[in-house]
């Protein structure tokens, strides 16, 4: 999903910055980054300060050419110490602290969250505008977005009160499969317009583009060109949330 909203952004000519806090680094894998760095995502939520953001930032190979800059702040397993409960305040709000420092640098900044709802995701969380949160059309997919959303609210009630959720992007469906349909309608019955109307398809092309570490607009296949259309509409709701935050 990061990786699709990226490659949207980059379209669309928007200066992008990613913020991987996923211990796996899955972002920071994809964006195809390489060099080395002296501080990752882990060290600026130990210490706040701009000078170790610059110190954790990469330059992706997807900014190459005449493309819009992508940066990607790394992540990686260091992470993990800080997918807990316990965490203060200070360190919960860590990230928006150096994000606000930086703020008019970049058009766009997507934190990429593990799939977990730890300290990790609330971190992200407590920096952020809007939440989107994914889903996949399965038995469990009611009670896992239900369990998003009150995260959610519980950090707009404690931590950050200018958090609104984006809405819930349905992720790997396959509307031939009678249960595909049947969740994604549940899922409507019981959330409404939060339920997205963007839904991502199970595609060969996204593994293709992930699997070459290129953008998938890059690929010009009609599966590419499905997908990469359906990111242009999410990142297009995603833009227009913020202009209404601006004007309130």
């Amino acid at each position: 999903m990061t990786l699709g909203l990226v490659s949207a952004a980059r379209q669309a000519g928007l200066r992008t910055l990613v913020v991987d806090l996923d211990p796996q680094g899955d972002s920071t894998a994809g964006l195809d980054v390489d060099g080395d760095v002296t501080s990752t995502s882990a060290t600026i939520i130990d210490d706040p300060r701009r000078r170790h953001l610059r110190a954790a930032t990469l330059r992706s190979h997807w900014s190459e050419g005449s493309a819009a800059p992508v940066d990607v702040v790394v992540g990686g397993a260091e992470l993990a110490r800080l997918d807990r409960t316990d965490l203060s305040t200070r360190a919960l709000t860590s990230l928006r602290t150096v994000l606000d420092k930086v703020d008019g640098a970049y058009d766009l900044v997507v934190v990429d969250c593990p799939p977990s709802l730890g300290g990790l995701t609330r971190i992200g969380l407590a920096a952020a505008h809007r939440a989107l949160v994914v889903t996949e059309p399965g038995v469990f997919a009611i009670a896992a977005a239900d369990r998003a959303l009150k995260a959610v609210h519980e950090v707009r009630s404690s931590l950050n009160p200018r958090l609104q959720p984006l809405g819930i992007v349905v992720n790997r469906l396959r509307a031939n499969i009678g249960e595909h349909r049947y969740r994604v309608e549940e899922l409507a019955s019981l959330f409404g317009p939060l339920v997205l109307t963007q839904r991502i398809p199970e595609r060969t092309s996204v593994q293709r583009a992930q699997g070459a570490f290129v953008p998938i607009h890059d690929l010009r296949n009609p599966g590419a060109r499905e997908v990469a259309g359906l990111f242009d509409g999410l990142l297009a709701h995603a833009l227009r949330a913020t202009r209404r935050r601006w004007q309130t």
